[in-house]
């Protein structure tokens, strides 16, 4: 397992939907460990395999007991209690908003060796699959925000690309 770089907002393969997990084998073991070991080096409390330039439908989050939790191919089966909550991302440097979620989720998905689970989730690791939930569909919490403050993240993800380059 090892960290991996992750890709920041203005790159368009944030952008792009993910596809998916058909194949339960080792590369996906390898791909959730890497997960795992990048937030972990990040400090985060959630990552999704496009942020590491993977289009596969993985992420991982810490959970309530702040271990990591896995999660593939995840699907939203229920929702309740929306509220403002605040978020940042780790593929937006130095963004920070308050964004409309739900706060208690029921969710369906795999485990990383295609056992499939059920889970009720509250509060912050909600919000966070909910967020990470958006990268595997190309969107960023950004977009959530009012338009003034999308207008902010666009300019400084413009003048962040004109510096890298």
């Amino acid at each position: 397992m090892a960290q991996r770089p992750i890709l920041e907002y203005p790159d368009p393969r944030l952008r792009e939907q993910s596809t998916s997990v058909e194949a339960f084998d080792d590369a996906l073991c390898s791909l959730v460990g890497d997960l795992i070991d990048t937030m972990r080096a990040t400090n985060g409390i959630g990552i999704s395999a496009p942020q590491i330039d993977v289009r596969q439908r993985v992420l991982v989050i810490m959970g309530a007991d702040a271990s990591p939790e896995v999660y593939v191919n995840p699907v939203i089966v229920g929702s309740a209690a929306p509220g403002f909550v605040e978020e940042s991302c780790l593929s937006l440097p130095g963004v920070v908003g308050n964004v409309f979620r739900s706060t208690q989720l029921h969710v369906q998905a795999q485990d990383r060796f295609g056992e499939a689970f059920e889970r009720t989730l509250s509060m912050m690791p909600a919000v966070c699959l909910q967020h990470e939930l958006d990268h595997l569909d190309g969107r960023l919490f950004s977009d959530r925000l009012p338009p003034w403050r999308r207008l902010r993240v666009w300019m400084a993800g413009r003048s962040r690309a004109r510096t890298a380059a």
